[in-house]
């Protein structure tokens, strides 16, 4: 199995950052709250069914504050930042979509990803539908596409919003040095939990 550093820590994404230097990271690849609120459960049955699961949407009122940018792009430098949508970022040439395969309902059938490349938009189809730790959970292979196309071998990955941990697993089955940071202490442990498991189940099918 691949061998690589992987840094992850229960702790607010600036206290985490401020410890790196400019640059440190070849590839950030974040998630960051989109400001949505109580409009995250909003998908009629489907947005019951996710309140139940997950509880009271707090971590998600408020959009970061122009101080979690600025210290994005200081410590990285290549970004791609999902919800882009959603906060005040430069002009881009690369948008990319992750079309989710849902029909017509009140979730979003696609997201938006914001990048710092200079390379035509890109679309990834692949349905968000599976057990999920995390309302807002990406497929583990949706960040394994990000970082084929994106990073290269030697490339240290940063992500400030862990969540599910998709993002941490992909770059362990990719070989990557990973960091990142993820505020709340049950959603850290949810994904341990998780990236502990797929790490066990990989290394049993190489037997």
């Amino acid at each position: 199995m691949n061998k690589f550093i992987s840094e992850v820590t229960n702790e607010d994404c600036m206290d985490g950052m401020a410890r790196y230097p400019d640059k440190y990271f070849d590839l950030a690849i974040v998630d960051p709250p989109y400001g949505l609120g109580k409009k995250i459960y909003s998908g009629g049955t489907k947005g019951c069914k996710f309140q139940t699961l997950f509880g009271e949407n707090k971590w998600d009122n408020d959009t970061p504050k122009q101080e979690y940018f600025d210290e994005l792009f200081r410590v990285s430098k290549n970004q791609i930042i999902w919800g882009g949508n959603y906060f005040d970022l430069p002009p881009t040439r690369t948008i990319i979509c992750w079309d989710k395969l849902k029909g017509d309902n009140n979730f979003s059938m696609w997201e938006m990803a914001w990048t710092s490349f200079d390379e035509p938009a890109k679309i990834y189809r692949k349905s968000s539908m599976g057990d999920r730790i995390h309302p807002t959970q990406k497929p583990i292979d949706l960040y394994k596409w990000l970082l084929g196309k994106y990073a290269k071998q030697g490339d240290k990955i940063l992500d400030t919003h862990l969540g599910s941990g998709s993002s941490r697993i992909a770059a362990y089955e990719m070989g990557f040095d990973f960091t990142a940071f993820e505020l709340d202490a049950e959603y850290f442990e949810a994904q341990e939990k998780r990236y502990k498991a797929h790490i066990a189940q990989l290394k049993l099918e190489l037997i």
